[in-house]
């Protein structure tokens, strides 16, 4: 395992350990907000839905964007096309806030995706209580018993997975375990090194009927119109909108990139 990876983790499982703890979320968020379908918004037929996250840092590129007021960008990408947004929540490593979900949930009217290092159901219950409509589940970082609890919970309370593979045995894995909506990963967590061809390779092996969302390495028009014909239904586009100046042009570019031709 990349030792970036390892500390990310050990990290996390000691936010974990503090959240059994004390648990603030029951006592300082109120009555979740209804929760939106993120499973319909990347179903529309022939398009490639873009989901397009708020990601201020990352371990492997450092500084993306000064962190901001993630609600202004919600209402940017929402008036730009997206269909869902990503709001990453990390502290230490990706410079965001899982306080932020609430406010954002406010904002926009859009599906929200959170995505974290969820590794226990507590991090389910939180993520509920603060607003969030979908989780990212990656399956490299659980045993198939701890994805399926997981996923269990998940369809208990409401909320849609985005369950991440990037590898065949990923695939077995959270197919064993009924997952819906599949993201592939074109970054490899063990090296951390993006290909788009992870997609292009895994993407024929999923069964017809799973929705498939291709995360990671994706910045241009040419790249989503790629996806698109190779039938995948959504993307995730992060760090090529946290980094260019004018993040509404560049959205709606790829939005117009995911749609049929004429």
């Amino acid at each position: 395992m990349d030792s970036r990876l390892a500390e990310i983790l050990a990290n996390k499982r000691r936010e974990i350990a503090a959240l059994e703890k004390t648990a603030p979320f029951r006592r300082e968020v109120g009555a979740p907000l209804p929760i939106r379908d993120f499973q319909a918004a990347l179903s529309r037929t022939g398009e490639t839905a873009l989901v397009a996250e708020i990601k201020f840092a990352s371990p492997s590129a450092g500084t993306i964007r000064e962190r901001g007021d993630p609600c202004a960008l919600g209402r940017i990408y929402e008036a730009a096309g997206a269909r869902a947004i990503s709001l990453v929540t990390d502290r230490r490593f990706f410079n965001g806030n899982p306080g932020d979900l609430p406010d954002l949930k406010e904002t926009v009217f859009l599906p929200i995706l959170r995505k974290d290092f969820i590794l226990d159901e507590i991090q389910v219950e939180e993520s509920f209580v603060l607003g969030a409509d979908a989780l990212l589940l990656i399956a490299r970082l659980l045993s198939g018993r701890q994805l399926r609890r997981l996923l269990d919970l998940c369809r208990n309370r409401g909320l849609a997975a985005l369950t991440e593979i990037h590898s065949r045995k990923d695939l077995s894995k959270v197919l064993d375990c009924g997952a819906e909506i599949i993201g592939i990963n074109n970054r490899d967590l063990g090296t951390f090194q993006v290909n788009l061809q992870s997609t292009l390779d895994l993407a024929p092996l999923i069964p017809e009927g799973k929705i498939i969302v291709s995360e990671s390495g994706i910045s241009t028009a040419g790249d989503i119109r790629l996806l698109r014909e190779r039938g995948t239904r959504a993307a995730l586009v992060g760090t090529a909108l946290m980094r260019d100046p004018d993040p509404t042009r560049k959205l709606r570019e790829l939005v117009l990139a995911g749609r049929p031709p004429g």
